[in-house]
């Protein structure tokens, strides 16, 4: 048995194997902190979420109008301009052709 003994103390590790050393630490603590930064940067940004998406259901909503010409000449619903100037243009798109959008066929 005092031979194992002598033969395991000839075989000693260097002083440096299992060790982390100073960039490990360093490493850690950087990791350590950006994790802190992200989990405040979360928290701030859940604490805007609201508690519900759910519609307010105030009941109907009610336009007053500024002025009294709006009373009598309503001014258009948003986007009805919009909505009139694309009726108007030409269509962009065409139509299916007769010969099956093929350049080579003729018609019959």
């Amino acid at each position: 048995m005092t031979g194992f003994v002598v033969l395991a103390a000839d075989q000693q590790l260097p002083e440096d194997v299992g060790k982390a050393g100073p960039i490990g630490a360093l490493l850690t603590v950087l990791l350590f902190i950006a994790v802190l930064l992200l989990v405040r940067s979360m928290t701030t940004h859940l604490k805007r979420v609201p508690r519900s998406f759910d519609l307010e259901d105030d009941g109907p909503r009610v336009v007053v109008p500024d002025t009294p010409a709006e009373l009598v000449d309503p001014a258009p619903a948003p986007g009805q301009e919009l909505l009139d100037t694309l009726r108007r243009a030409p269509r962009a798109i065409e139509g299916p052709r007769r010969d099956g959008g093929r350049p080579d066929a003729t018609e019959s």
